[in-house]
């Protein structure tokens, strides 16, 4: 197949290609500048050059190159691209520009997609969009619940849809859990403040002791999820998650385990809002048990990493194999930082 990979250069992105490339597809990576080019052609990709808000600009990706399969266009487009703010204080315009990336996006990739002949479409979005009030496990039959960091996730789902039916291609919408992977922005937050000591454990509650479990899913598992559904015969809605929903103290404090750091401090949600960005505060405290059944049924899909377990495991790993973090006589450091802990040290 030829395929087309917005966000190519992302967490996921990067990953897809690889996995596509490495089952023998050709795929075209939407990139912006020359370090994309390098991500790309890296992970097996041909570099396309281009901006999700600019219909023109797709639309010469799409059609620019000359390899296999190039007169016939592309036979299926990912759009798997945001501009989820990763500091620590985002601002309004950082939302909405991940709000147009996700919404223009999907209107400009389906329209590209129809005018290259696709045969599929496959939407990235996020299973808390449809977490229950009550916190209670809920499947894609659940009506939407979004909160105003998620709404436009959920306008690019029925973007993705409604084109489908349209233009006669099948779109498949995969609702991840939380990412997380060494190279995950938010989780390389989590690792250096838990080092430090500084990571809270947010929860509800006046003292903070009500936890809420979330819904994860390693990027690399992410991956090989996209591909299948690129490859696969089904379409609809499917959430794609681990097997096992975890607590928020049980993962932070799994993760302080693996670095030797202190153990986390439970705070109550409304003190980690002066602690830590309020968004990810949400993320963390707002319960969203599911399940990737109906996904594992319909495309013979099994995660790497079953559990956040093996998928802390992995992470850590690779942080250490990388130099992220650095084993000291007096403990683990995070490259780059001033401070040690000692192992275990509170």
């Amino acid at each position: 197949m030829r395929v087309f990979v917005a966000g190519a250069t992302g967490v996921l992105g990067h990953r897809l290609v690889s996995e596509l490339a490495d089952r023998d597809h050709e795929v075209l990576g939407l990139t912006r500048d020359d370090s994309g080019d390098r991500v790309v052609e890296e992970a097996g990709g041909v570099p396309r050059r281009g901006d999700v808000l600019d219909r023109e600009s797709l639309r010469e990706a799409c059609a620019s190159g000359g390899g296999p399969g190039a007169e016939n266009g592309v036979d299926a487009v990912v759009h798997a691209a945001t501009a989820i703010p990763t500091g620590e204080s985002p601002t309004a315009d950082d939302w909405e520009r991940n709000d147009r990336v996700r919404r223009e996006g999907a209107r400009n990739l389906t329209a590209v997609a129809s005018e290259a002949g696709a045969d599929r479409f496959v939407q990235a979005s996020v299973v808390w969009l449809a977490r229950r009030p009550d916190g209670s496990a809920f499947d894609e039959s659940a009506d939407p619940n979004p909160d105003p960091t998620t709404q436009s996730a959920l306008d690019a789902e029925r973007i993705a849809r409604e084109a489908g039916r349209a233009e006669g291609f099948e779109s498949v919408v995969l609702r991840c859990g939380f990412f997380y992977a060494h190279d995950s922005a938010h989780v390389r937050t989590f690792g250096e403040r838990l080092l430090d000591g500084e990571m809270p454990i947010p929860g509800g509650g006046l003292l903070g002791r009500r936890d809420a479990d979330l819904s994860l899913l390693h990027a690399d598992d992410a991956a090989t999820a996209f591909a299948a559904a690129v490859e696969g015969d089904a379409a609809g809605l499917y959430h794609v998650v681990d097997d096992d929903p975890v607590a928020t103290a049980t993962l932070l404090g799994a993760l302080a385990d693996r670095l030797d750091a202190p153990d986390p401090r439970r705070v109550p949600r409304w003190l980690a809002k002066h602690l830590a960005d309020e968004d990810v505060i949400r993320l963390l405290t707002n319960p969203m048990p599911t399940s990737a059944g109906p996904f594992r049924r319909d495309f013979d899909w099994e995660p790497e990493y079953p559990t956040y377990r093996e998928g802390l495991d992995a992470v850590v790993r690779r942080w250490r194999a990388d130099g992220t973090l650095v084993e000291t006589p007096d403990g683990y450091e995070w490259r780059g930082k001033g401070k040690t802990r000692p192992k275990g040290e509170a």
